[in-house]
């Protein structure tokens, strides 16, 4: 039998990182904590953002500024880019670089294969310059 009566769900730190990324590409420009933290629906503790903030900022994934006695945050890139970092962190943890590599070039779809093969064709011409 299932007990119902547990607590909310507990949450990743990467889960809740996507989140507060997430809140600050829908910002029309920088955005303070108590802003991210107001459109999560204030499910999430101020203190828990500014924690998040800071471990993306140790990252590289967000920038920060001045705004008067606290901070404004900003992605660092845009979703493509987020994607792409998280890509690369996956690969990075991996022991056999070349045959993760392969599975995930055999697994794409003959358009994302084409694709790719176009791009590392523009990355080696641009290289070549």
């Amino acid at each position: 039998m299932t007990d119902h009566r547990q607590g909310p769900r507990r949450r990743g730190h990467g889960e809740l990182e996507a989140l507060v990324l997430s809140a600050l590409h829908g910002a029309e420009g920088p955005a303070t904590a108590g802003w991210v933290q107001e459109r999560l629906g204030g499910e999430l503790a101020y203190t828990t953002v500014i924690t998040i903030l800071t471990r993306l900022l140790a990252k590289g994934a967000v920038t920060r500024e001045r705004a008067g006695r606290s901070f404004a945050w900003t992605p660092a890139s845009d979703q493509a880019g987020l994607a792409a970092h998280k890509m690369r962190k996956v690969l990075d943890g991996e022991h056999d670089r070349e045959a993760v590599l392969a599975s995930f070039v055999t697994g794409l779809g003959p358009d994302d294969e084409r694709l790719l093969r176009e791009l590392l064709g523009q990355s080696r011409g641009e290289r070549a310059d």
